[in-house]
C-alpha cells in the first residue's frame, strides 16, 4: 500500500529495486571459508620470529638492520665481506673461504690446549638459552647445530686474537695473519651488528682454552687487535683491558664513552628546549669558530667563549663502518645511551657542503683518508637519515642551546657578518681599507671645500 499522498517521482521504481536487492543480501547466510579461518588462528597463535617478542628485552644485543638504515647506507655497511660470525650470515657461499680456516684455527686450540671438543661443547650448552635471546630473530638451528656454531666461531675469534697479539706461536706461512688485506677485512667484519656472537660466549671459551696462563685479558686481546687501525695512547688499552661488553662491537663502543659529566645523557628534558644548530658556514658569520679539541674521545664536544672544541676524527673505512654500526646499535637497543646516534646528528647539522668539510679538514677536526669533501659530507648527511634521537635528551643537548644562543645573538652576527664580508681574506680586506680611504678622503674634500667657501673675503664695491 502507497501510504503517500504525494505522485511518485522519476527514479523511484529503481530505488525500491535497490532496496530490495538490498534486504535480500542481509538476510543471505554468509558461509566463512573454514580454511581462511584456521589461517587466521594459526597466525594469530604464531610467534614472530623475525623480530621477535624478546628484542625489546636488555638481554638482546645482536640485530638485523632495519631495511630503512640498509637503503642509506647499504648493505656492504652491516654484511660481513669475508667471514661470517654467528647465524645470521652463516653459511652463505661467499664466506666459506674463511669458513674452511676456522676449523683449522679449532683443531690448533685443541692441539695446544688438549682441551677436547667435548669440553667445549659442555661449557657452552648452559648458555644456550640466554645465547639464543641475544638475537632478535629466531635461530633456524637445533640446539646442536647452534651450540657448534658459538663453539666454532668463538675459539676461532679468540685463536686469533691471541695469534694476531703474538700470545702463542704463529706459523710465518699463515695466510691469516701474514697477509695484511684480510687483516683489514676481519677489523671491520668483527665490529658489524648483525656479524656477533654475546660476549659472554666468549669470555667462556677464552677462560676454559687458557692454560698457557697468560695474564692478559680477553677484553685487551681485542682493543689491541682493534687499535691497530684506530691508533689510540696505550693507556686506552690499560685503562679498559677488564671491560666487558654485550660483544665486540658495544666492547670497542663503551671505550669511546669515557666517565665524563659532559658526555652523560639528562634523565629528563630541558626545561628550555634546545634548537638545531646551523651548518658551519653560518655559524662562522656569526662569529662561532670550529677548533681542534682535547679528548679521550672524539665524542666530547665542548662549547666555549664562542668556539666550538671538536677533537680530531680519523674518516677511513674502519671508522665509517664502526661509526654506522655503532648507530644502528644504539638505535636497536632499548636500554642503550646515544652518544654516537648524537654525534652524527651534529656532523650532519655541521656539515652542508663540501666546502663544510673542507674547513673542518683545514682545522684539523677531520682527517679525512676516505675521499674528496664532496663524498665526505655526502657520507655525513647520509649518517643523519632514518634515525630518531630526542633532541632534549641527548648529551650534546646543553651544547644545542648554547650555539643556538649565540648564534642568535644580534651583534655577534651583525659584526661577524661585516667582518666576514670585507675581511675574510687580504683581497677583500684591501679593497674595503680603500674604499673606506677613499671615502675619507672625500669627505675631508667636502669640508675643506665647505670651509674655503665660507672663509674666503667678500667681494668688495665695484669703483
Amino acid at each position: 500500500m502507497d501510504i503517500s499522498n504525494n505522485p511518485p517521482h522519476i527514479g523511484d521504481e529503481n530505488h525500491n529495486h535497490r532496496h530490495d536487492h538490498v534486504d535480500q543480501r542481509s538476510v543471505e547466510v554468509w558461509e566463512i571459508n573454514i580454511e581462511r579461518l584456521e589461517s587466521m588462528q594459526k597466525n594469530i597463535s604464531t610467534t614472530p620470529n623475525l623480530l621477535t617478542n624478546w628484542s625489546g628485552n636488555n638481554s638482546c644485543s645482536i640485530f638485523r638492520v632495519p631495511h630503512s638504515f640498509v637503503q642509506v647506507n647499504g648493505h656492504s655497511s652491516y654484511h660481513p665481506h669475508i667471514v661470517s660470525i654467528g647465524p645470521f650470515h652463516h653459511g652463505h657461499r661467499d664466506l666459506q673461504m674463511i669458513q674452511q680456516h676456522k676449523w683449522r684455527f679449532l683443531g690448533d686450540l685443541i692441539n695446544r690446549t688438549n682441551i677436547t671438543l667435548e669440553q667445549l661443547l659442555r661449557s657452552i650448552h648452559p648458555l644456550e638459552t640466554k645465547a639464543r635471546d641475544s638475537y632478535s630473530e629466531l635461530i633456524d638451528l637445533t640446539s646442536d647445530e647452534f651450540i657448534e656454531l658459538l663453539v666454532l666461531d668463538g675459539c676461532f675469534i679468540i685463536e686469533f686474537f691471541r695469534k694476531i697479539c703474538k700470545i702463542i706461536p704463529v706459523k710465518t706461512d699463515d695466510p691469516l695473519i701474514s697477509m695484511s688485506w684480510v687483516n683489514s677485512f676481519f677489523l671491520r667484519d668483527l665490529i658489524r651488528i648483525e656479524n656477533q656472537i654475546p660476549f659472554f660466549v666468549l669470555q667462556t671459551l677464552f677462560d676454559l682454552t687458557n692454560t698457557h696462563q697468560s695474564n692478559r685479558s680477553l677484553s685487551s686481546l681485542a682493543l689491541e687487535f682493534f687499535e691497530n687501525s684506530i691508533q689510540r695512547p696505550d693507556e686506552i688499552l690499560k685503562k679498559y683491558s677488564d671491560l666487558n661488553g654485550k660483544h665486540l662491537l658495544d666492547l670497542l663502543r663503551k671505550t669511546f664513552i669515557p666517565t665524563d659529566p659532559n658526555l652523560e645523557e639528562p634523565k629528563n628534558s630541558n626545561k628550555i628546549p634546545s634548537h638545531v644548530i646551523q651548518c658551519i658556514s653560518k655559524l662562522r658569520k656569526a662569529g662561532i669558530a670550529i677548533k681542534p679539541g682535547k679528548g679521550e674521545s672524539f665524542l666530547q664536544v665542548k662549547f666555549r667563549n664562542g668556539t666550538l672544541e671538536m677533537p680530531t676524527i680519523t674518516i677511513d673505512a674502519f671508522m665509517i663502518c664502526f661509526i654506522v654500526n655503532c648507530v644502528a646499535f644504539e638505535q636497536c637497543q632499548r636500554t642503550c645511551s646515544k652518544q654516537f646516534t648524537t654525534y652524527t646528528a651534529l656532523l650532519d647539522y655541521l656539515v652542508n657542503t663540501y666546502k663544510d668539510v673542507e674547513y673542518l679538514c683545514e682545522e684539523n677536526v677531520i682527517e679525512n683518508y676516505f675521499g674528496t669533501d664532496g663524498e665526505v659530507a655526502k657520507l655525513i648527511n647520509n649518517l643523519g637519515k632514518e634515525v630518531s634521537f630526542d633532541l632534549n635528551r641527548c648529551y650534546l643537548s646543553k651544547l644545542f642551546k648554547e650555539v643556538d644562543d649565540y648564534y642568535k645573538n644580534n651583534w655577534h652576527v651583525t659584526w661577524e657578518t661585516f667582518r666576514y664580508s670585507y675581511f675574510s681574506s687580504p683581497w677583500s680586506a684591501i679593497s674595503a681599507f680603500a674604499a673606506t680611504l677613499l671615502l675619507i678622503l672625500s669627505l675631508l674634500q667636502t669640508i675643506y671645500a665647505i670651509l674655503t667657501f665660507y672663509q674666503s673675503p667678500a667681494p668688495g664695491p665695484r669703483l
